[in-house]
């Protein structure tokens, strides 16, 4: 009989690999290619790329890029879960969003909702939404002991709270069996409207709240510690984290001050983060905040079991594009599959057609099935804390937790979040780090695919009732693709007015096999900005000439190789010139300008600059 080894040495018969041996290797590649690093780490320096907040990702991961063991699933510092079971015995709490003021349709929603998979309605109240003393209508027909209920009232939370408090009576759902959020946030309203005068009473007002629900309804979280405000500003994940630590220390302040235990108040918090599709940075800032959380919580005297921090995760609205919209459905997928696998409590989907208005029910659909089928098909959340081990993941989550940690130290310097909101020290940050991404996605370093890259000109636009407008008057909301669709915009308002595209003509010069690919690249840039391209291939410069003069466009573009460009594009440039052309671009980068060219257009060009002057001379009004 064999004894099994104890260990399974899977490389044992090769010889051992040092990171030394892999970096000279790369420099060798790299010298090969033209560059010419300084030695081998310098070599693995050139291949990593720059994320936010100051963080890499290296090309390689090994062993020793490590950091401390993480613990386990269930117990601080809860980096690899805050529940010892994870999510594996029933998955996250599948939680949709309801922002229709219309409240016999909202309960048609609700219900539609509730029957097919989501586990927990999150109710937008007040202002332009749906009234605060609609919820019973609202919440008419749903079993309020099995389904957790959200509310987000804005300053209106108490009065919407004491309407689902006399919904409970009325139903005779015991207080023990209440579960949810009442959705208190005063710091995240100031940051919405940029009202300094209301904060601390409405922060009374929440400790009350927070209070109450700590004596007579242990399930109920009253305050939420909404990090979508800055998200929706544009901040980076570090920014969005620190941001939450600092207005959960002054909830946490506040709620102790007022009598309860460090436990009790912790109890009454539940925390609201972005998912993007950026899986890895997702999956990184859930596993983080557990993690900054954790160590708030143990400093703050409270016990193990109450340090676990609770997290909602909803896919972010600054992904969501208003342009073939179709494709945010891989956005969300992609954003609840990290949010998943970072360990969220509950995770909410915004429908694909959100960034239009109020998703119908097909968009609702979907977003409720995206996450049924990562639970029931893709068995996601039978694993628990699948990304970890990962070398790079437990890399990232440590440098990102650095990061926020440190950027939360800032704002409590500051005289903590409210303080830091009032003086400008948040909105400047956060704008300061939206106008560096800003230039990378106007450079297309960051793509937007159906919008700044392979754009749709004759795609149906989905038209959507508008959804009710939001606080305004603090930090603002930015999208991603929000540039490039202003562009478009204008193109659609020109195409109203005078029955076509503005459009641009594409002089190819030479073969198939010498123009294709900066004819492509030229082609797809101009639509990005809603400019349509007619082309010729020719390297007759009178051809050129006549079929520009025939496409009734007023600026060109050549398109070919280098080589070509040598002999061909000077002679070519000056006959559109001759045929009317008022400005001729060539795609690429030439040593020279060739005569009668007026630009480049290159990849990492600042693509919007280049497309708004285009509008501009066409004659494309703002």
């Amino acid at each position: 009989m064999k004894v099994p080894p104890e260990g399974l040495a899977l490389a044992a018969e090769f010889p051992a690999a040092h990171r030394e041996q892999w970096q000279r290797l790369v420099e060798g590649v790299l010298r090969k290619s033209g560059a010419q690093p300084e030695d081998g780490a310098a070599a693995e320096q050139a291949l990593t790329t720059p994320l936010q907040d100051g963080l890499r990702a290296r090309p390689l991961y090994t062993a020793e890029d490590g950091p401390a063991e993480p613990g386990f699933p269930g117990f601080p510092p809860f980096v690899r879960g805050g529940r010892p079971q994870g999510s594996a015995v029933a998955g996250w709490d599948v939680r949709q969003r309801h922002a229709d003021p219309d409240r016999l349709r909202t309960n048609e929603a609700v219900l539609a909702d509730l029957e097919h998979g989501v586990s927990s309605v999150w109710l937008e109240l007040g202002g332009e939404g749906l009234p605060v003393d609609a919820l019973p209508e609202a919440l008419a027909g749903v079993y309020l002991d099995l389904a957790a209920v959200t509310l987000d009232a804005g300053p209106e939370f108490t009065a919407a709270a004491e309407q689902l408090f006399k919904l409970y009576e009325a139903r005779e759902v015991s207080p023990a069996s209440a579960t949810g959020n009442l959705g208190a946030d005063p710091l995240g309203l100031q940051a919405r409207t940029g009202d300094t005068a209301r904060t601390d009473a409405l922060l009374a007002e929440a400790t009350a709240l927070a209070t109450r629900c700590a004596a007579d309804h242990p399930g109920l979280r009253a305050l939420t510690v909404d990090a979508l405000p800055y998200h929706e500003a544009g901040a980076s994940p570090a920014q969005e984290l620190g941001c939450s630590l600092a207005t959960g220390v002054a909830y946490l302040r506040a709620l102790t001050a007022a009598g309860l235990s460090v436990d009790a108040a912790l109890d009454r918090l539940e925390f609201r983060y972005a998912a993007d599709a950026d899986q890895f940075l997702t999956i990184a800032k859930f596993r983080a905040a557990r993690r900054l959380w954790a160590r708030v919580a143990e400093v703050s005297g409270a016990s193990a079991e109450a340090s676990a921090q609770r997290q909602h995760a909803v896919t972010s609205q600054v992904m969501m594009t208003a342009r073939d919209p179709w494709v945010n459905m891989l956005r969300t997928t992609v954003a609840c599959l990290a949010a998943g696998v970072g360990g969220a409590d509950a995770v909410t989907v915004l429908p694909f057609d959100s960034a239009l208005g109020l998703p119908d029910a097909f968009a609702r659909r979907i977003a409720r099935n995206t996450q049924a089928i990562l639970l029931e098909e893709s068995h996601l959340a039978r694993v628990i804390d699948p990304a970890g081990g990962s070398w790079y993941v437990e890399r990232l989550s440590d440098e990102l937790a650095q990061a926020a940690w440190a950027w939360f130290q800032e704002i409590e310097r500051a005289g903590g979040q409210q303080a830091a909101l009032t003086d400008g020290l948040v909105g400047e940050r956060i704008a300061a780090t939206w106008a560096e991404r800003s230039v990378r996605l106007a450079k297309r370093r960051e793509p937007v695919t159906g919008v700044s890259e392979f754009p749709h000109l004759d795609e149906q636009p989905l038209v959507r009732e508008p959804a009710p407008a939001g606080h305004t008057g603090g930090l603002p909301r930015v999208r991603r693709a929000e540039a490039y669709e202003a562009l478009r915009d204008r193109s659609d308002a020109f195409l109203a007015a005078t029955g076509e595209r503005p459009k641009l003509f594409l002089a190819s010069i030479g073969t198939a096999a010498a123009h294709t690919a900066r004819t492509t690249f030229a082609a797809n840039l101009f639509q990005a900005g809603g400019i349509a391209t007619t082309s010729l291939e020719s390297v007759d410069p009178a051809a050129f000439a006549e079929a520009f003069t025939a496409s009734g466009a007023t600026v060109a573009c050549l398109c070919s190789s280098d080589a070509l460009y040598g002999e061909h594009a000077g002679a070519v440039a000056l006959a559109l010139k001759e045929a009317g052309a008022q400005r001729v671009l060539l795609a690429g980068r030439l040593a020279e300008v060739p005569a009668g060219v007026d630009e480049f257009i290159h990849a990492g060009g600042n693509a919007v600059a280049v497309l708004t002057s285009l509008l501009d001379q066409i004659g494309v009004a703002r």
